[in-house]
């Protein structure tokens, strides 16, 4: 499917988004802007707004999307693993759980509230996955942190960069979604390929497409919003 983005449009955006977020000045709307550098990597977002769409009538959509380029590589994870996993987590610096770690935590909700707030993901060996609910009760999955699986033949680091690089579109009530696309430190061009992959994969997930769209803005966490569809 085609791209309905201008792509000078998004060229220029993504060029004022990193120019502002590296503290130079930037003109928006005829008035100079100048930026400020944070002491933290901001993550650069897409905004959108959806039109002709009733969420109460029509089929809520979900889906998930790998994009080229880790958007944020500083999530957090956590194993929660069987021996072996176990062992591979800590050769490649991966915080991890075993049985015994969940056991010990005795389905406190409070003590699963922690654990859930600590990482951003989580991954699961096949073994223990079936496990977890009866280990920890429903903290994880209304925490929408349910782990992924890791069966023995996966690599643990391409399956963690393949977490970290994936993102999901799912509707809810209102009409509005948010998906973190990339970050500052990226290359222009990643963050731009990574914006019109994301844009075109809701357009498809959608009744009718584009026409189901109404205005997409790119913005870093801290930066003011550019609008890059109309």
């Amino acid at each position: 499917m085609a791209s309905k983005l201008n792509s000078d449009l998004l060229d220029k955006c993504v060029e004022d988004i990193l120019a502002y977020s590296s503290g130079e000045t930037i003109t928006k709307g005829g008035a100079e802007k100048t930026g400020k550098k944070r002491n933290f990597t901001e993550t650069v977002e897409v905004q959108i707004t959806l039109k002709n769409y009733d969420p109460q009538r029509e089929k809520r959509f979900s889906g998930t999307f790998r994009l080229p380029t880790v958007p944020r590589p500083n999530l957090k994870c956590c194993m929660i693993g069987n021996a072996a996993h176990c062992e591979q987590a800590e050769r490649i610096n991966v915080d991890f759980r075993s049985v015994e770690d969940l056991k010990k935590l005795n389905k406190n909700k409070k003590l699963v509230k922690k654990l859930a707030k600590k990482y951003d993901f989580f991954l699961a060996s096949d073994n223990m996955i079936k496990q977890i609910p009866r280990l920890l009760g429903p903290g994880l999955t209304k925490a929408g942190k349910f782990p992924t699986l890791l069966s023995s033949s996966e690599d643990m680091q391409e399956k963690i960069d393949e977490v970290k690089s994936t993102i999901k579109f799912q509707m809810k009530k209102v009409m509005c979604l948010n998906v973190a696309v990339g970050n500052v430190a990226m290359e222009k061009k990643e963050i731009i390929v990574n914006v019109q992959l994301a844009a075109n994969f809701l357009a498809s997930l959608l009744k009718k497409q584009w026409q189901n769209i109404g205005q997409m803005y790119v913005k870093s966490t801290m930066g003011p919003p550019f609008q890059i569809y109309f």
